[in-house]
């Protein structure tokens, strides 16, 4: 029997359809590029030795990236003969989970995409709960090869030991029970215990477990919800899980540090120990007082995730009532507080951010205050012209004509269905908030010198680029990556929440 060969249109289509192909490209060359990374870093040019642990990394990412490119050229190959992939190349997932013990997280991802014919978002964030959860554990538990843990370093570790274990049961029970219209009662359990793990700051598990709840309570509606197919089209978006994983990852780890860390090698000096080499007992290095590295930036997460969070979410509340009742009562209302927010909109936000600080001086209140009063007319305008489209919509029109009053036509029928794009925006300038709390630090401006805080270790390690360059290109390592995390984030909640999707 003859077979018949797809046409060019059929097969671009084939292709771009299948996230699986797609994922394996990406992870593909991250990992390759990553061993070129690694390779470069491997060589000590002073001291002209190689480094051995730099060495086994770069080829451990260079044989996991060719696998994947080489599982990529299966996919192909099945998509163009048969339209679907065999079992046999599904399979192959399973090897390159194995690029987890690596930390290679761009083929772990892409090999969980494979397994599985169909991912629910139930599941997706069983999986990104359960690696969250171990990535932390890992990382904490090179606080070992240090000169001394925490005192709580034992009670922390075996907190997420307990947290693991009861993820991967929820992963193991939401593989089996998630494609099931109606849950078991008793999957209430699993629920309880996933929010439970989310004390340890594991966003994931918080998502999935009110999840499984509203499933549980609402049953076949749930299916039906807008909120259900936009976390459905947000977990099949790569790179957004992606960047999710990483903001979670820090997050889970800054709330972890308080019992795995020890906060006195991040702020007391160790002369002993000065601009010491990346190794076992300091895995970044030290900077020029002998503190560790690693420790700090740890650290230092908590102060750009709670400054960028925060000086979000005020200009969004602030500004979102402003814009809301700007749109709506529109005419005198509207004039005096769109003019009103002119004036401050044509203050540069850097600037109006420096002059607040040098006024009530520079530590963490001041510099969230500075940076949230220069977001608000953005925001303001965004939820002013959303209101300003769904007044006129139909069922606001019925609302007045049922004799509902302003207040309540605003906050129950107007901002529930304009506050899509405030979300959207807010993700994607929480990162244009980290910049702006790390450069203010870095100018003097932001936290207290002596609190490690991003912005800090890159102005002090900027000072050794030439000698000691890992002591500045950490910290912005970790600047870029938590940015880049936020960006990609909003990219796929745009997609996610885009009405012309549904």
């Amino acid at each position: 029997m003859k077979t018949i060969q797809p046409n060019k249109h059929e097969i671009h289509f084939r292709l771009a359809s299948c996230p699986e192909y797609s994922q394996a490209g990406f992870s593909g060359i991250a990992s390759l590029g990553i061993a070129l990374l690694l390779l470069l870093n491997s060589y000590d040019g002073s001291g002209a030795v190689w480094k051995p642990a730099v060495l086994a990394a770069c080829a451990a990412y260079l044989v996991f990236g060719l696998l994947q490119l080489a599982v990529r050229f299966l996919i192909k190959r099945d998509l163009l003969r048969s339209g679907e992939l065999r079992r046999a190349t599904r399979r192959l997932g399973y090897v390159l989970l194995l690029s987890l013990l690596t930390t290679n997280i761009f083929v772990g991802t892409a090999a969980f995409q494979l397994i599985k014919r169909k991912k629910s978002a139930a599941y997706t964030l069983a999986f990104y709960t359960l690696l969250t959860t171990l990535f932390v554990f890992v990382v904490s538990a090179l606080n070992v090869f240090k000169p001394y843990v925490a005192n709580t370093f034992l009670q922390g570790m075996a907190l997420l030991i307990v947290a693991a274990v009861l993820q991967l049961a929820a992963l193991l029970l939401v593989a089996r029970y998630a494609e099931d219209k109606i849950l078991p009662k008793w999957m209430w359990i699993v629920a309880i215990a996933l929010l439970a793990t989310a004390a340890t700051g594991n966003l994931f598990a918080l998502f999935l477990g009110l999840l499984l709840i509203a499933k549980l309570r609402d049953k076949e509606q749930m299916s039906d919800s807008k909120l259900h197919h936009a976390v459905e089209r947000l977990s099949r978006s790569s790179t957004s899980m992606l960047g999710l994983f990483f903001i979670c990852f820090l997050l889970t780890i800054a709330v972890c540090s308080y019992l795995t860390f020890d906060y006195g090698m991040a702020i007391e000096n160790n002369y002993g120990a000065i601009l010491q080499s990346p190794s076992l007992a300091y895995p970044l290095g030290t900077d020029n007082f002998g503190r560790d590295l690693f420790s700090r930036i740890v650290f230092g997460a908590r102060i750009s995730l709670f400054v960028g969070f925060l000086s979000t979410l005020i200009p969004v509340v602030v500004g979102g009532i402003l814009g809301a009742i700007s749109g709506y009562f529109g005419r005198q209302t509207d004039n005096v507080i769109m003019r009103a927010l002119d004036i401050l909109y044509a203050i540069p936000g850097i600037l109006l951010a420096i002059a607040i600080i040098a006024a009530f001086g520079a530590n963490t209140m001041n510099l969230i205050l500075a940076l949230s009063v220069g977001a608000i007319p953005a925001y303001a305008r965004t939820m002013r012209a959303n209101v300003m489209l769904v007044s006129t919509l139909e069922y606001v029109q019925a609302a007045r004509a049922f004799g509902s009053g302003d207040l309540l036509i605003l906050f129950k029928h107007i901002i529930p269905n304009s506050i899509s794009p405030m979300i959207v925006k807010s993700t994607l300038t929480i990162g244009s908030a980290v910049i702006s709390t790390s450069s203010l630090s870095f100018l003097g401006l932001g936290v207290e010198p002596h609190i490690p805080e991003w912005g800090n270790i890159l102005k002090v390690g900027s000072a050794y680029l030439e000698s000691h360059s890992f002591t500045a290109i950490y910290p912005g390592l970790a600047i870029i990556a938590l940015v880049l995390s936020f960006n990609f984030l909003g990219d796929g909640l745009r997609d996610a929440l885009d009405p012309k999707l549904e």
